[in-house]
């Protein structure tokens, strides 16, 4: 998508130990607009899914999450990073590796939004090593639901995590996809 690579490349950072700062717009202060064409897309691009239910994970995904939910008119539903006395009942849970925080999580979403029934696009804002991803398929997959597809704002393509993704037969659509960092500025693999 071109517009989120024009953005990347305007406002973005690129901080030592491959990371892309782009608070500015995408995952700190958000530019809505930027998402609204980011929802139109990802519509565009899963339009032939029939998806009923958006899922992300705390925190960064979920604004664009949201923004993509109203392009389907679906619900969305946040895996939380931590047990809360809010979510009463049975639970499906996962343990997840964040990249950027150098840290696992034990993830969780209530059994009451997911179930055999639903079918899920899964929504977040970066791809690095995909270990965000696989659990979040694996909350999935313990519902009984299907994953119609998985869209990400920007992937590290020069990570493992969208070969690794896409081995296991997932349909995966990344906006944009980073082929490597030189001399502090952001390339973009051809699309």
């Amino acid at each position: 998508m071109r517009l989120l690579e024009e953005r990347i490349l305007k406002d973005g950072i690129v901080k030592e130990g491959g990371v892309l700062k782009v608070d500015s717009f995408l995952n700190h202060q958000m530019d809505i607009e930027l998402f609204n064409e980011m929802g139109k897309e990802f519509k565009r691009l899963f339009s032939d899914a029939p998806i009923n239910k958006i899922l992300t994970i705390e925190a960064s995904g979920i604004g664009i999450a949201c923004v993509v939910a109203q392009y389907f008119h679906v619900p969305v539903v946040f895996a939380k990073k931590a047990q809360s006395i809010n979510i009463d009942g049975d639970v499906y849970q996962t343990k997840i590796q964040s990249f950027t925080h150098k840290r696992v999580y034990d993830v969780i979403v209530s059994r009451k939004y997911l179930s055999p029934e639903d079918h899920v696009l899964i929504i977040d804002d970066f791809l690095a090593n995909g270990c965000a991803l696989e659990g979040l398929v694996d909350l999935v997959h313990s519902s009984g639901a299907t994953v119609e597809g998985i869209g990400i704002a920007v992937e590290k393509g020069f990570q493992h995590g969208g070969d690794l993704i896409r081995s296991k037969g997932l349909r995966l659509e990344s906006l944009a996809i980073i082929d490597r960092f030189e001399n502090g500025t952001v390339v973009f693999k051809e699309q």
